[in-house]
């Protein structure tokens, strides 16, 4: 090695030296590396993150041999102004040869040999490789525990405070319940994430737990509004109810003026709701269910009966509807006739007989309009020559 070759090595391992020693240093300062040294590991993170550690000792241990040899290489920098013959040999040792050496570690008895055991001697590049391999270990292990815990305790965080927030919430009502499975399984939850975080994923029981306590909130939430609004939407209900029955009476009414003109089946005679849905309300009034309870029935019957006004009200429509239809048909065998005489065959026995038949189902009382509806196609197409 030419002298200025050895000086160029030899400020360029010392840039190296400081910035391996500034990774160490930050790997020692990271959150989680601190986290796990105190940490009571168990599962597949405690096998991993002892492994990670056999290989930190080995990093520091190459790490501080590999720092000697540079140290060495400076005092003889050092010594002289201009190098000599005799320090340029040993600094092309110290900076090309195989300067760093491994002592032999230290093994349980069981696994010693009585043969004497060898110390290993690398070269500055082979202890810089072997260095960042027992760092990358470290550092993986480091990201997948730094992974599961960001990802989780955040949730079960989330999920504490929601139980808490259940809780208040319960007071508030005054009907506390028991939440101790939840919480119990909450701490068992945790318990396995900071313990073994490269365990099992919690995530599939953390959202059942999520999802019980933020249904229950739910239910605790809605009950505190009902039981503050009980007076004011139990008279909604009472006027509801009273407009159930006017829709009811307007479907009977309807029922009866169209059945004496169309044709209708039994089911179509409308059927009231009102008395059982009065019933209903009679018996939340009686109840001595807890208001999560109660809130549900409200609720429930609050939207049954919005869906038995509606459904009268479309009942009555449809009734009427029969009476427009069979006018529409009338209008249409008109049409057809007028068709017929325009075409010239008003006469034609075939199209009369077709006629007759249609007008006679549609101005029979009760009329058949599945019947009359044919009857009109019937005619339509005679005389339109078999096309609509």
């Amino acid at each position: 090695m030419s002298r200025e070759g050895a000086e160029h090595a030899l400020r360029t391992r010392a840039e190296e030296r400081d910035r391996i020693s500034g990774d160490l240093l930050d790997l020692e300062s990271h959150t989680t590396y601190q986290l796990l040294k105190g940490a009571s590991l168990r599962g597949t993170t405690g096998r991993r993150w002892a492994a990670a550690q056999e290989s930190l000792v080995v990093l520091w241990s190459l790490h501080d041999a590999y720092r000697a040899v540079l140290r060495d290489a400076e005092q003889v920098r050092a010594a002289r102004a201009r190098l000599g013959a005799e320090q340029l040999a040993r600094l092309t040792e110290l900076l090309s040869g195989a300067s760093v050496v491994l002592r032999a570690a230290a093994k349980p008895v069981e696994q010693r040999s009585l043969r004497p055991q060898a110390d290993e001697r690398l070269t500055l590049d082979a202890t810089v490789t072997r260095m960042d391999a027992a760092f990358g270990e470290v550092t993986s292990a480091l990201n997948d525990i730094d992974a599961v815990w960001n990802a989780v305790l955040p949730r079960l965080d989330e999920a504490d405070a929601d139980l808490r927030r259940v809780r208040e919430l319960e007071r508030e009502l005054g009907e506390p319940a028991d939440l101790g499975a939840p919480e119990t399984e909450l701490k068992r939850l945790r318990a396995a994430v900071v313990e073994d975080p490269l365990g099992p994923p919690a995530g599939h029981d953390l959202d059942r737990v999520a999802r019980l306590l933020s249904d229950r909130r739910a239910e605790v939430e809605l009950a505190i509004v009902v039981k503050g609004e009980y007076a004011r939407r139990r008279e909604n209900l009472v006027a509801a109810l009273d407009l159930v029955r006017a829709a009811e009476s307007e479907a009977r009414l309807a029922h009866g003026a169209v059945v004496v003109k169309i044709s209708l089946p039994p089911r179509a005679q409308p059927r009231s709701r009102v008395d059982g849905l009065s019933a209903a309300l009679d018996a939340l009034d009686a109840s001595a269910d807890p208001w999560v309870t109660r809130a549900k029935r409200v609720s429930a019957l609050e939207e049954e009966v919005r869906k038995a006004a509606d459904q009268a009200r479309t009942t009555a429509k449809a009734l009427y509807g029969l009476v427009s239809r069979r006018d529409e048909l009338r209008g249409r065998l008109g049409a057809c006739q007028v068709m017929a005489v325009r075409k010239g065959l008003a006469e034609d026995p075939a199209a009369g007989e077709l006629y007759e038949r249609a007008r006679t189902l549609l101005w029979s009382a009760p009329c058949d309009l599945t019947r009359a509806a044919t009857a009109v196609e019937d005619y339509q197409r005679a005389i339109s020559g078999g096309n609509r």
